[in-house]
């Protein structure tokens, strides 16, 4: 699918619920050295300062993000990632993110918690780590 088809019906609400999903450029593990991860979540992190969303839960692997955040009021999901991704790109001085990402809204209360699980648990499902507690890139608020 091209990163153009990925726009097409994308509608993001303000307070909003949404399940994102986006990797490096040409999915190299970047984030397998610890001080790029954690300069992209200190990015993470200024953007809910900011007040732009609410981090719900997110996982950072080797050469993916996934998110899920609650958008703020008047703020929308493709501008936001795309400040994200730039200025996380320009922390590292080179290109770090594919252009297109993936998302989907959870309209319902009982999705979040599934959606949250599915998050924390990937580094596990990967092989990266026995438990959860042992990956260092990941956070929810519900723990």
């Amino acid at each position: 699918m091209t990163r153009d088809a990925l726009r097409v019906g994308r509608f993001s609400q303000a307070g909003g619920i949404y399940l994102v999903t986006t990797a490096t450029a040409g999915r190299l593990p970047v984030f397998a050295d610890f001080g790029c991860a954690r300069m992209v979540v200190r990015e993470m992190r200024c953007l809910a300062i900011q007040g732009d969303l609410t981090s719900l839960a997110w996982v950072l692997m080797p050469d993916h993000l996934h998110w899920l955040i609650q958008l703020g009021h008047g703020a929308s999901l493709s501008p936001l990632l795309r400040a994200f991704k730039g200025r996380s790109a320009r922390r590292t001085g080179r290109p770090l993110w594919q252009r297109a990402f993936h998302d989907r809204a959870l309209r319902r209360e009982d999705e979040i918690l599934p959606a949250a699980r599915y998050i924390i648990a990937n580094p596990v499902r990967a092989g990266l780590v026995q438990k959860v507690g042992d990956y260092p890139h990941w956070d929810a608020v519900w723990l």
